[in-house]
């Protein structure tokens, strides 16, 4: 599986985060680019310890059963459940996003596995650092290919 904290990988995903653009179409969803950009920001802010995000009971209980489909080798689906905590439904500028998104996939990359074992997933709960680098580039590349940086 992809990683985010494998180099070549995270060069690749920067790359395709440079191609985008303000007015890249979506595929699929609701969000903009510029508030694709800030979700995307946000959830990594979970793995680097930035942001902690609320796990209700319920989640707490039902979490664990979806870990295999989250680090699984298929890609997420269109539409797939995002937590509350992310949904971007005011406006964003795309510049700014797309620096703050960089900057946080450098910084994950750079503090490494071992930092990102120390954050709980608000869904699953316990990820390794090894996991978080699976998700991390599992979702930027569901991202990604919603705005057409395959």
């Amino acid at each position: 599986m992809p990683s985010l904290f494998d180099l070549a990988v995270r060069d690749q995903i920067l790359g395709r985060v440079a191609a985008l653009r303000a007015d890249s179409p979506r595929g699929w969803g609701k969000m903009d680019c510029a508030q694709m950009l800030a979700h995307c920001a946000d959830a990594l802010e979970a793995s680097t310890g930035d942001r902690v995000l609320k796990r209700n009971f319920v989640v707490k209980l039902i979490g664990p059963f979806f870990r295999g489909w989250l680090l699984g080798p298929k890609p997420f689906s269109r539409n797939s459940p995002t937590h509350p905590e992310l949904v971007q439904s005011s406006p964003h500028e795309f510049q700014r996003e797309q620096a703050r998104l960089v900057a946080l996939i450098r910084k994950f990359h750079a503090a490494g596995p071992a930092a990102a074992g120390k954050y709980e997933h608000a869904f699953v709960g316990k990820l390794s650092g090894d996991e978080w680098g699976v998700l991390q580039y599992k979702h930027l590349d569901h991202h990604l290919r919603q705005f057409g940086a395959s």
